[in-house]
């Protein structure tokens, strides 16, 4: 995972996710991306044992100096890097992919990467709102006259960072004096109801966990909480149901075992499986322990007594 000392103690799944692992008497081994590496045939990490504590003031403290340790000495490896999905995320999937098979590595790194969490929504492209990825500076114009009202968002980004709304005759965001843009992005149809919310649904193994809905703030289109959406109690509503069935088998398929889609209205806008959040707030709001789902299916499918 990235930074441990920097990560919002209010809304990390990946500590939640680890030391539901502690209390299940899991040691936890905690490594930067940039600490990855191969030596021959060795998949390596440099990092720290760490004892955790539902303590936001000091929720970790290491029980080693940092060390290097062979990752195929552990059960599971959480692959929980937030993107950019860039070629050093890329890499990070070749290096895993090399462990062996008796080393779980969650999500799988071949799916992660084959999986590129906007692009892969179009497999269910029966459930988007109209949608095109292009870095054709015409194609955009003409999708933007056809449509009106469009929202455009970086492929690769997260966190809401470099999503703009382009209505009024302006386009946001985009550089309309080039020919092409250095990369593709999305540009989506503007969804208006946002107004009710980003909906997170959490999937395990395929199967429903869990939902909450993210509000944006007043006059604002992004939801995720860290660009300031407030939590918000939510059943599934519109055609959740349906997607769920439709998605959730094609996750399992790809050993995407932990994945949290999104939806907006009746549209699926994204599959996230890079390293999904919302379970805290979703704990909160329903009085349910996801992170105790989670290592329960683990265990479960994967034999651990």
């Amino acid at each position: 995972m990235d930074d441990l000392s920097k990560i919002d103690y209010d809304y990390d799944t990946s500590f939640m996710i680890a030391i539901e692992g502690q209390k299940r008497g899991y040691k936890i081994f905690y490594y930067n991306p940039h600490e990855l590496f191969m030596d021959r045939s060795h998949i390596k990490a440099k990092g720290y044992y760490v004892k955790l504590v539902e303590d936001k003031k000091s929720y970790y403290s290491y029980l080693t100096e940092k060390i290097e340790l062979d990752l195929s000495e552990f059960k599971f490896i959480f692959l929980r890097q937030d993107p950019p999905f860039d070629m050093n995320y890329i890499t990070t999937t070749y290096i895993l992919d090399c462990l062996p098979k008796k080393t779980i590595v969650i999500n799988n790194p071949s799916a992660v990467r084959n999986s590129t969490e906007k692009i892969y929504t179009f497999q269910f492209k029966q459930y988007m709102a109209p949608t095109i990825v292009t870095q054709n500076i015409e194609d955009i114009k003409k999708f933007f006259l056809d449509h009106k009202d469009i929202i455009i968002k970086p492929l690769y980004g997260n966190g809401g960072e470099g999503i703009y709304r382009c209505k009024d005759g302006i386009i946001n965001g985009v550089d309309i004096n080039k020919d092409f843009l250095d990369q593709p992005i999305m540009i989506q149809k503007f969804i208006p109801e946002i107004n009710q919310g980003d909906r997170r649904i959490i999937l395990i193994d395929g199967e429903y966990a869990g939902s909450v809905a993210r509000i944006p703030e007043k006059g604002k289109i992004k939801a995720n909480f860290h660009a300031g959406g407030k939590a918000k109690k939510i059943d599934l509503v519109f055609r959740d149901e349906e997607i769920i069935e439709v998605v959730g088998p094609e996750l399992k398929k790809r050993n995407l075992f932990f994945a949290g889609i999104d939806i907006i209205g009746k549209y699926l806008t994204e599959i996230n499986v890079t390293s999904p959040t919302g379970i805290k707030q979703i704990n909160q709001l329903n009085n349910v322990q996801i992170e105790k789902v989670f290592w329960d299916k683990l265990e479960a499918k994967y034999k651990i007594v």
